[in-house]
C-alpha cells in the first residue's frame, strides 16, 4: 500500500495579502478623499420623510398663525376698511400693493386657509403650494406694518416646497396614484438641494439674528433678556421664571443663546455637535413659544423646520407612520 500523502496547507496568496494591504478601504484617508466623501456626502440624495415632515408641520404652522394674526377678521386686515398707511408714504415698502375691498379680502384670506391646509395634506401640491407662495408674498408685502417673522419667511417656505417634489409620500397626491395604480411605489429618496435649502435656511437665520444682536444690546447690557419677559407677551410661565430663577441665570442664557446663534453653521456642521444644537434649538423654541405668547406659532414654525431637518430619519419615519 502506498503511503497516503500528507495533506499540505494551503501557501498564503502573496497577491492577495498584497491586495488586501493596498486595499484604499483599509489604508488611511488623504485630506483630498476626506474632502471628496464629504462631497459625496452632501450631494447625495436625501431621505423624502425630511420634505415630507416640514411640508406637513411648517404649513400647518403657517396657517394657525395667518388664522390668528388676521385671516378671522380679513376685512379688517386687508381692505380698503382696514387701517393703511397713505400711498404716498410708502416709500419704505420695496413694493405698493393696490388695496382690497372686503369681499375680495374676504376671498383671499379663504384662498390663503384652503391652499396652505392642502399643502399640509398634499393634495395637488405643487399647485396648492405655488398658490400658497404668492398669496403670503402678497400678504407679507401689503400688510408691511404688521409684518412678523412668520410673514417674512413663510413665502420663502412654501415656494421652497413647491419646487420640490414635496407630496410624493404620505400624501393625498400619493394615495391617488396608488389607486390609479396599485403597483405604485412611492420614492425613499428625494433630490440633495429639496431637503439641504431648509438645513442650510436654519444656520443662516440663526446667524443672522445673533449678528443683530451681538451688534445691539446683548453684549452691552447682562439682563436684556430678562427684559424681555415684562413686555405684553408675558404669560404665567415667562412671569412665574422671571420671579424664581436668579437674575445671573438670565445673564448666562443670554449669553448661551448668542453663542449659539453667531457659531449654528459651526454647530450643525460638524455631525459631533449637531445633535446638541438641534437638542438645544429645540428647547430655546419651546421656551420662546410658552414664555412669549402669541409668538408660539413661529416657535412651532422653526421647530417644524429643526425637526425635519435634523431629527433622526427613523423618528420621522415612525411618526408619519
Amino acid at each position: 500500500m502506498t503511503k497516503q500523502k500528507r495533506k499540505q496547507k494551503p501557501k498564503p496568496d502573496k497577491v492577495a495579502s498584497v491586495t488586501v494591504a493596498l486595499d484604499p478601504a483599509s489604508a488611511r484617508k488623504t485630506p483630498m478623499q476626506a474632502v471628496d466623501d464629504a462631497l459625496i456626502a452632501v450631494f447625495a440624495p436625501q431621505p423624502l420623510v425630511r420634505l415630507e415632515a416640514i411640508r406637513i408641520c411648517a404649513s400647518l404652522s403657517i396657517v394657525g398663525f395667518m388664522l390668528t394674526h388676521g385671516a378671522l377678521h380679513a376685512a379688517d386686515w386687508l381692505s380698503v376698511d382696514a387701517f393703511q398707511p397713505p400711498h404716498f408714504a410708502r416709500d419704505w415698502q420695496p413694493i405698493d400693493m393696490p388695496d382690497l375691498s372686503p369681499g375680495a379680502a374676504w376671498a383671499l384670506a379663504i384662498a390663503l386657509v384652503v391652499s396652505g391646509l392642502a399643502t399640509a395634506a398634499g393634495a395637488f401640491t405643487r399647485i396648492s403650494a405655488g398658490v400658497f407662495a404668492a398669496l403670503l408674498a402678497y400678504v407679507a408685502l401689503a400688510d408691511r406694518a404688521s409684518t412678523f417673522t412668520v410673514s417674512k419667511i413663510s413665502p420663502v417656505i412654501a415656494a421652497a416646497l413647491a419646487l420640490s417634489p414635496a407630496g410624493a409620500r404620505w400624501s393625498v397626491d400619493a394615495w391617488r396614484r396608488r389607486r390609479r395604480d396599485p403597483a405604485y411605489v412611492p420614492p425613499e429618496l428625494v433630490s440633495w438641494g429639496s431637503v439641504r435649502f431648509f438645513q442650510l435656511f436654519l444656520p443662516v437665520f440663526y446667524l443672522s439674528s445673533g449678528w443683530i444682536k451681538a451688534h445691539g444690546d446683548w453684549l452691552k447690557y447682562p439682563y436684556v433678556l430678562w427684559t424681555h419677559l415684562h413686555d405684553s407677551y408675558q404669560t404665567p410661565i415667562s412671569w412665574l421664571l422671571a420671579n424664581l430663577l436668579p437674575a445671573f441665570a438670565w445673564t448666562v442664557l443670554q449669553g448661551i443663546t448668542l453663542l449659539f446663534e453667531c457659531g449654528a453653521p459651526l454647530w450643525f456642521a460638524l455631525p459631533w455637535t449637531r445633535p446638541y444644537a438641534t437638542a438645544w434649538a429645540l428647547a430655546m423654541h419651546l421656551m420662546i413659544g410658552v414664555m412669549f405668547g402669541p409668538v408660539i406659532w413661529f416657535s412651532l414654525l422653526m421647530m417644524s423646520l429643526l425637526a425635519g431637518g435634523y431629527l433622526p430619519v427613523r423618528w420621522l419615519r415612525r411618526a408619519l407612520r
